[in-house]
C-alpha cells in the first residue's frame, strides 16, 4: 500500500514537470525582456574611479566645481595632473596608481564640450594600458575623490611632486 502512495505523489510531479518541458514540435519561448542598462565600466557615483582599462572612446568633459571650470570624465570625477610626469611618460605606477588610478580607454578618447579634442591624446604605460593625456598630461583619478566634483586630491605632493586638478586649456589650478 505504501507503494502505491508513493507513486500516486511521484507520478503527478513527474507529469508536471514533462508538461513544463513541452513538446518537441513547438518552439522555445523567446527570453524575457528585461529593464536593466548593460553593463559599463564607470563605477556608480560615490565609488572608487577604475583602476584599470576604461570603455573604448573614453570621454573627457570639463564640468564646474568649486575651483571653476575644471577637466572631468564623463560621470564629473575629476581628473588631475602629476607634475612629476613626462609628456611621453607616466612617473606614477605600483602604490601610486592605487592611490592615483589612471584614466585609461580601450581607443581614441573623446571630447566633450569645452575640450579640445588635438589636446587629447593618449600615452602607453608600463602595464601596457593606454593612458588618456591631455595638453600633453598624463591624467589621473584621486581614490579620495569619493563624489563627483570632489577635489580633495588638489595640491596633493604625494609620491614625490604635486598633484592638480585640470582647467580647460589642460593648465594646472593652483589653489596655493
Amino acid at each position: 500500500m505504501r507503494r502505491l502512495v508513493r507513486a500516486a505523489a511521484v507520478l503527478p510531479a513527474l507529469a508536471l514537470g514533462a508538461a513544463a518541458c513541452g513538446s518537441g514540435g513547438s518552439k522555445p519561448a523567446p527570453a524575457p525582456a528585461t529593464s536593466s542598462p548593460p553593463a559599463t565600466s564607470s563605477p556608480a557615483p560615490g565609488s572608487q574611479p577604475p583602476s584599470q582599462a576604461g570603455a573604448a572612446g573614453t570621454l573627457v568633459a570639463v564640468n564646474g566645481s568649486k575651483l571653476g571650470m575644471i577637466l572631468t570624465d564623463s560621470q564629473g570625477r575629476t581628473l588631475y595632473l602629476f607634475e612629476k610626469d613626462t609628456p611621453a611618460m607616466s612617473a606614477c605606477d605600483g602604490a601610486c596608481a592605487s592611490a592615483w588610478p589612471p584614466l585609461t580607454t580601450a581607443g581614441t578618447p573623446q571630447a566633450g564640450t569645452g575640450v579640445s579634442a588635438a589636446d587629447l591624446g593618449t600615452i602607453t604605460r608600463a602595464d601596457h594600458s593606454m593612458e588618456v593625456t591631455y595638453h600633453g598630461h598624463p591624467l589621473y583619478y584621486f581614490a579620495g575623490d569619493h563624489q563627483p566634483g570632489d577635489t580633495n586630491g588638489e595640491g596633493s605632493t604625494a609620491y614625490g611632486a604635486g598633484w592638480y586638478v585640470l582647467n580647460p586649456s589642460g593648465n594646472k589650478i593652483d589653489n596655493d
